[in-house]
């Protein structure tokens, strides 16, 4: 386990998949991320790359060939390299291998970047284009965030409240596709109430957000946290079946569409990188 902490904030995080494991307030005394219990879902934070969601038939044509990636790409599974830049800072770094290669042609190197700055954690999210052609990838956040996360409340009490949306659209999954069946949902004064059957058909997922700030608040008492997300034109929230805790996912990305014909460089969402060119994106999270 690795430690960054500062006056106001503690997090953890483990070199498999660069994971966040731990997101601590040393003010309120409150752990803020999802336990990652197995009765639910086993994981905390994990990174898609170089896919976000899941693909037609599991698998994708690139010049002709076929290759096949599971649900959201294989960074999550993987082993980074870590490097300790100071107590409140640090950075993961992995790059192609001979058995990335097998299953995704693409030369890079992607590095996360945690830094603590005063209240906020911010995750940096750095892509190079290492190789000698066109780098064709996707990349997301899945954080959890436990709900409740204090004793004297229920699930029911939370909400999250958008700074800018007043409706929200979204578009339904189909065996973890992109269907082409929207629906939308009227917010009350730009909240959003959670409660479990949200979630019953799996991820809402929202294309083109006006928000960029989302706040997991609840109606018992003034802890939440806020989480601000810049330039990520796609976005998901999800929580397993009746699991205590929810996901506020934004992605450069998105799951294949159902009917999409499998090509990797017609892919909705997928970011065309020139070869020797760097890439990034960042969110943050504020706990209170």
């Amino acid at each position: 386990m690795i430690t960054l902490e500062n006056d106001y904030i503690k997090v953890s995080l483990v070199a498999k998949g660069a994971e966040l494991q731990g997101l601590f307030s040393k003010e309120t005394k409150l752990e803020y991320l999802w336990n990652a219990s197995p009765k639910y879902w086993a994981k905390h934070s994990p990174v898609l790359f170089p896919i976000v969601g899941s693909l037609k038939n599991n698998g994708f044509i690139y010049q002709g060939n076929h290759y096949e990636l599971p649900r959201h790409g294989f960074a999550r599974d993987n082993v980074f390299n870590f490097e300790k830049i100071s107590e409140f800072e640090g950075v993961f770094s992995l790059t192609q291998n001979a058995d990335t290669l097998k299953v995704y042609p693409f030369y890079f190197e992607l590095k996360l970047r945690y830094q603590l700055i005063d209240r906020k954690l911010k995750l940096t999210y750095e892509v190079e284009n290492t190789g000698t052609s066109e780098l064709l990838f996707s990349i997301g956040a899945h954080p959890a965030f436990a709900v409740p996360n204090t004793p004297d409340t229920t699930y029911e009490d939370y909400y999250l409240a958008f700074n800018v949306d007043e409706k929200l659209t979204f578009w339904k999954l189909e065996d973890g596709l992109v269907s082409n069946e929207t629906e939308s949902i009227e917010l009350n004064a730009h909240k959003l109430k959670l409660t479990h059957d949200l979630f019953y058909n799996d991820a809402l997922v929202f294309k083109n957000l006006q928000s960029n700030c989302i706040s997991l608040l609840n109606t018992k008492n003034d802890n939440g946290l806020h989480f601000h997300f810049e330039e990520f034109p796609f976005f998901g929230i999800w929580a397993a079946p009746d699991a205590p805790f929810v996901c506020l996912e934004p992605w450069c990305g998105v799951a294949d569409g159902v009917n999409h014909n499998q090509e990797l460089s017609s892919k909705e969402g997928i970011i065309k990188l020139d070869a020797g060119q760097t890439w990034s994106r960042f969110w943050e999270v504020e706990c209170f």
